[in-house]
């Protein structure tokens, strides 16, 4: 059973690929490569929100000056144009994932509802 699910995972990977938000996503994407300052700075980002991210999922306290950094880097990723564009394709996609996992765990709903 295990098999098909993760089959069937497999397949939605697939058809997410194919999807009109996917697709979006994937030419903002190539579009903010082309622009080597917008993508150095997008790199720069996510570098810098895995970094944050992981300081605080281990308990880790922020620095001011971290937090400042992230601030200003985040203020600076808003200059691009390119790169707010990625960031609305990329809500779009994520919230179609949100949609698909509130399908997938609907009988778990439905199983602690009764």
């Amino acid at each position: 059973m295990a098999a098909d699910i993760l089959a069937d995972a497999k397949s939605m990977a697939t058809t997410l690929e194919a999807s009109d938000e996917f697709q979006a996503l994937s030419d903002a994407y190539d579009k903010m490569k082309q622009n080597d300052e917008a993508y150095k700075t997008f790199q720069e980002f996510q570098s810098t929100q895995l970094s944050l991210q992981q300081k605080q999922m281990q308990g880790q306290n922020l620095s001011e000056d971290e937090m400042n950094n992230a601030r200003e880097l985040a203020t600076k990723v808003g200059n691009f144009e390119e790169i707010k564009t990625l960031m609305q394709k990329e809500e779009a996609v994520n919230n179609l994932l949100n949609e698909l996992n509130n399908v997938i765990t609907k009988p778990i709903q439905d199983l602690y509802r009764k």
